[in-house]
């Protein structure tokens, strides 16, 4: 690769990077720093804002396999430009929210439009334009990603202690609409229109899996499936212990700045597994990476049931970073790797449709269990039954065969 397409190719990370961290405020890390609020100021209970966000997140997961198409169709770069403009008129109405179902619907907008539609287009973006390092390449990104989004609550916190919970959603959405939508205007300008049309930058070809499996072929295979526990787990007990954390750690002794800071740990353990898992996948192997993410998993579980403050909180935070890092990272990676990258859009989107469902549930999941027991620490123990599940199917061989692609 000359030193011109190297440029071209560190540029689209960058832009990538950069507009997967500007998802946050549609991810759960930023919207547990507003659900206080919602609860205070517009007379709403705990479970009643959870099932709001539980009903705003399936909704939006239930359109991604229709941007997954679009992508395919128009591009990244067009995808964008479009999605970014309507995220950020999307967290312009999160501050007009009055009640319940206008809570639902501002949900649906920013659960839809950043943590899935754009989360979409940025790791499509990254998959495209790397081939010989796709796995340190998604590795940087995930780690560089997760740990610009940990920032993101400890500087919400500041601005809404300063203007308001509503006009820190004004200023979201004014950042987004000033940025995500240049970036992919003046950044991706090299990008194929269509996924179809691989970059010409992008070196050695060779690599690339010359078998491309439709979308309906894709869901067919027990690999697909595979990579659709481990991320549906992932990020459904994720999203629960994050959606939580003030909560479940306030009962283990913490003050709400002291559990809002355990973000940070998380990116250290998030960085750490990302750059690992991306190098172990480009120079290893990824045979039992899936099955890796899910155990650290199960770690995180038991260590949030005897969580105190301390080294063990610490310890937590560290491990559940860990595993978000490894398994955003290795399902990245294995997708083109297994599927090719014709219809990678279209394949990408079912996956996150399935993953941001996942996430939907966990909330609500773990708030009945916690109900049921009266305490979070049996209720981490129950739910640890999953990963453990999962674990267990992701250390079978499940690679797809390439005469899968065609049905013979």
């Amino acid at each position: 690769m000359d030193i011109d397409a190297r440029r071209g190719s560190l540029l689209v990370l960058v832009v990538a990077t950069c507009t997967s961290v500007l998802t946050g405020p549609g991810q759960t890390i930023v919207v547990s720093v507003f659900i206080d609020h919602f609860v205070d100021d517009l007379s709403l209970s705990r479970a009643q804002v959870s099932g709001a966000y539980l009903i705003g997140t399936l909704v939006g997961a239930a359109l991604l396999p229709f941007v997954g198409r679009l992508i395919d169709w128009r591009g990244v770069r067009s995808a964008q430009i479009v999605i970014g403009f309507a995220f950020a008129l999307a967290l312009v109405n999160m501050s007009r929210v009055t009640g319940l179902v206008t809570l639902a619907i501002g949900f649906t907008g920013i659960r839809f439009l950043g943590q899935g539609s754009l989360s979409l287009v940025s790791i499509v973006t990254v998959s495209l334009r790397f081939l010989r390092n796709r796995g340190t390449a998604l590795g940087v990104f995930s780690t560089v990603s997760a740990g610009g989004m940990a920032l993101l609550p400890l500087a919400l916190a500041v601005v809404i202690d300063d203007v308001g919970w509503r006009d820190a959603w004004l200023i979201s959405a004014g950042v987004v609409a000033m940025t995500v939508v240049p970036m992919a205007v003046f950044g991706l300008r090299e990008m194929p229109r269509g996924t179809a049309g691989l970059d010409a930058t992008m070196s050695n070809p060779d690599d690339e899996r010359t078998v491309h499996f439709e979308r309906s072929r894709a869901i067919r295979t027990r690999g697909f499936w595979m990579l659709a526990a481990v991320t549906g787990c992932s990020g459904m007990l994720a999203t629960a212990l994050n959606f939580h954390q003030i909560d479940l750690l306030g009962e283990a002794g913490l003050s709400t700045s002291e559990a809002a800071a355990l973000f940070v740990p998380q990116v250290i353990g998030s960085t750490i597994a990302g750059l690992a898992v991306g190098w172990i996948s480009d120079r290893i192997g990824v045979r039992f990476l899936p099955a890796a993410g899910m155990g650290l998993l199960v770690i995180a579980h038991l260590l949030a049931a005897i969580v105190t403050p301390g080294i063990i909180v610490i310890a937590y935070a560290i491990v559940l970073g860990a595993m978000g890092g490894a398994v955003r990272t290795v399902a990245a990676v294995l997708l083109p790797r297994w599927f090719g990258t014709r219809h990678l859009g279209s394949i990408q989107g079912a996956l996150t449709f399935l993953g941001v469902a996942g996430s939907a549930l966990g909330p609500v999941a773990l708030a009945l269990v916690e109900g049921g027991f009266g305490s979070y620490r049996p209720a981490v123990l129950v739910l640890a039954v999953l990963p453990v599940a999962v674990m267990l199917f992701a250390l079978v061989d499940v690679e797809p065969r390439i005469d899968e692609a065609s049905g013979t």
